[in-house]
């Protein structure tokens, strides 16, 4: 167990690493970040000198190395764009605005995913189990942006019940949380079901009913109990995925969170921010990804790495 978590840590270490690079060499394939510094009519003399005082004339590799040293110290430099205010202060006051969407967002896929696979496993092969599943196929179907358009024309456009963008009270999160939380019902629901499926099957399933449970005590307490195993498990991967994957919804609905200011930030070529910004996001992922990863070696003691 110890060589297994030991291993998983390393691997995301690893790939935190191949992140750093990689996103180091794209923002400066972008342009030329000095141009933001200054403006139109700056002279030569000017531009060098930016370029030394933000280090931006030094070989690549010296750069990077001095941006990780940097980060180890939690130094994840100063915004290009919002002058005065360092990289991680605007990632942080735009960070609770992302986790109250990710919540509600988790919210929708486990108020429709959960019901949905266990009622379809509950029905196999009947007309609810196939418009289950049809609903279902249909919610991770429709791309999030459009699906986001859509509820901002029904909602606010035709009937004028819910805002259409920012952030305020409940009914500025309804249409955001939705259109982010409702392309995960459908893998949900299909995990769940399969999982309900094999927990049907069992014995003490059987044993249960022949005791004269009431059936929704035998499904909805002891079968769901069991079968919860791998959609709570999925459940933090998809929080990962929300919270880095929130991009689009944000600029959809100019929900101020940290996915809009990623955005803000590419067009404004802020490179210490787009670095901070994708940095964060991989951690979250792959954070996420590994305390799955070792939730499914307790639950199963069968995952091991052997050699």
């Amino acid at each position: 167990m110890q060589r297994y978590i030991l291993l998983r840590v390393f691997h995301t270490i690893i790939a935190l690493l191949a992140v750093s690079i990689i996103i180091f060499l794209l923002v400066r394939l972008s342009g030329d970040p000095v141009s933001t510094l200054l403006p139109a009519e700056a002279t030569l003399e000017d531009i060098e000198r930016v370029r030394i005082q933000w280090g931006l004339d030094r070989p690549l590799p010296e750069q990077y190395f001095a941006y990780m040293g940097n980060v180890l110290q939690g130094n994840f430099g100063e915004s290009l764009k919002w002058r005065g205010q360092s990289a991680s202060d605007l990632l942080l006051q735009r960070l609770p605005a992302t986790l109250e969407l990710a919540g509600l967002a988790l919210l929708v896929a486990s108020l429709a995913g959960l019901p949905i696979g266990v009622i379809s496993a509950v029905k196999k092969n009947t007309p609810t189990d196939f418009i289950a599943k049809t609903l279902a196929l249909l919610g991770q179907s429709m791309p999030s942006f459009w699906l986001g358009t859509m509820l901002i024309w029904l909602f606010s456009v035709q009937l004028g019940w819910l805002p259409s963008y920012g952030r305020g009270g409940i009914a500025n999160v309804i249409m955001p949380a939705v259109a982010l939380g409702l392309f995960q019902v459908a893998a949900v629901a299909r995990i769940t079901r399969s999982s309900m499926l094999d927990v049907l099957d069992s014995e003490y399933i059987t044993l249960a009913r022949i005791k004269g449970l009431p059936e929704w005590k035998v499904i909805w307490k002891h079968a769901l109990r069991n079968a919860a195993v791998a959609p709570l498990t999925y459940f933090g991967v998809i929080i990962g995925g929300w919270i880095s994957g929130s991009v689009v919804i944000e600029t959809v609905f100019a929900w101020p969170g940290v996915g809009l200011l990623s955005i803000e930030a590419i067009r404004s070529r802020d490179i210490p921010v787009v670095q901070t910004i994708v940095l964060f996001f991989s951690l979250v992922y792959c954070v996420s990804s590994l305390l799955v990863d070792i939730l499914y070696a307790y639950l199963d003691p069968r995952i091991r790495y052997d050699s």
